[in-house]
């Protein structure tokens, strides 16, 4: 008699929303578990119909808050239970509280709303703390990207260490192009291949982008007038975090206005003949809960620069080369011994190769079904 294979359903609904992370996560995982051949599990991928609402109108925001509740805590675990789903698995770090024939298993990505909660907005972070942790509490397992971020996790969330298993994430697979594409976007942007130094994600106030303009702009003192750097992504939905209006004021006032390159949101495309370009990949935030872009570099043969902190040393390994993230000149100090040192570059970018290795998103999905059979049969 054939076994009855587990049935997964996925919260895909930030599909619709997302932009950064958290929308590469879902993405690349739902097209690794498309390609998986195993019978003893099979997905469904649970979305709504309704459209989704994205706005910065206080009032609007609100509206949205209220219809992803209804989603996640009403109408999602009905079509789970209508899907005979074993497992339901959310990776936008909510599942819902009410389970109704079904285990949870859950994506919390990093502790950021505990370490930094002046940067959300009041009513999303009541939601969140007293809806998606609580949630989280009853899982059967939670799962964080890093060991770093496991840490910072239980500390902030009391969730049992046991719980919590640390599976790696991998780098985003951008559309292929010709060269005339790449020169296309790059004249688009005003810059040239190999000439310009390279930071990609949203301008958020951890990311830290106002000491890598700063540390440019006294590179640029030392006479690299054909270097620029180009900043990649979107600005932040959610003004009390963003540090756009920061990074524009501080461009305007060092005189870096065609230099500093702002790109703003550009589709996946665009990013990868960006970094397939770049002549330094240079990632200075504060705070991470993994880091995707190290990897998305490390592919595209580029020598990485990181800060020395949080779960980045753990993503980039030996293949980056880190400094501190509060001093200007030591970020100075690592630009200069990378792009002064065609050895250095070289070896980099084996190192980077290889450390690219150990992550991929079939493997993370590998792992992710283990949890799912792990939490089925608990």
């Amino acid at each position: 008699m054939p076994v009855k294979p587990i049935v997964v359903g996925i919260d895909v609904r930030s599909l619709k929303t997302a932009q950064t992370g958290t929308r590469t996560y879902l993405e690349e995982l739902c097209k690794s578990f498309k390609n998986i051949d195993d019978d003893s599990i099979k997905f469904h991928f649970l979305d709504t119909s309704a459209p989704t609402l994205i706005s910065k109108n206080k009032l609007f925001k609100w509206i949205g808050h209220v219809r992803y509740q209804i989603w996640k805590q009403l109408i999602l675990p009905v079509k789970a239970w209508y899907n005979n789903c074993d497992i339901l698995f959310c990776t936008d770090e909510c599942v819902p509280l009410i389970r109704i024939g079904y285990k949870t298993v859950a994506v919390i990505h990093d502790a950021f709303c505990f370490e930094s909660p002046e940067s959300y907005g009041k009513l999303w972070l009541w939601l969140y703390l007293n809806t998606a942790i609580p949630a989280a509490r009853k899982a059967a397992f939670v799962i964080t990207p890093t060991t770093y971020a496991k840490k910072q996790i239980t500390f902030y969330t009391k969730i049992p260490d046991s719980k919590l298993k640390v599976i790696y994430e991998g780098p985003k697979t951008f559309p292929l192009t010709d060269t005339s594409n790449d020169s296309s976007t790059l004249k688009s942007l005003r810059i040239t291949s190999k000439k310009y130094i390279l930071h990609v994600g949203s301008m958020y106030k951890r990311k830290n982008l106002l000491t890598l303009i700063k540390a440019f702009n006294e590179f640029k003192k030392e006479g690299h007038n054909d270097i620029k750097l180009v900043l990649a992504g979107p600005v932040p939905a959610n003004s009390i975090d963003s540090d756009y209006l920061a990074i524009v004021n501080i461009i305007e006032s060092l005189h870096l206005q065609n230099e500093v390159i702002i790109t703003g949101y550009l589709p996946d495309e665009a990013i990868g003949q960006l970094y397939k370009n770049a002549l330094l990949y240079v990632f200075p935030s504060l705070n991470e809960g993994f880091g995707i872009p190290i990897l998305e570099a490390f592919r595209q043969d580029l020598p990485v620069i990181i800060a020395n902190n949080t779960c980045l040393p753990e993503v980039g390994g030996d293949a980056a080369i880190a400094f501190d993230p509060y001093s200007t000149d030591d970020l100075l100090l690592k630009i200069n011994m990378v792009l002064n040192d065609a050895h250095l570059q070289r070896l980099m970018i084996i190192k980077g190769r290889d450390r690219l290795s150990n992550f991929s998103w079939q493997n993370t999905a590998v792992q992710i079904i283990k949890i799912f059979k792990e939490a089925a049969d608990c």
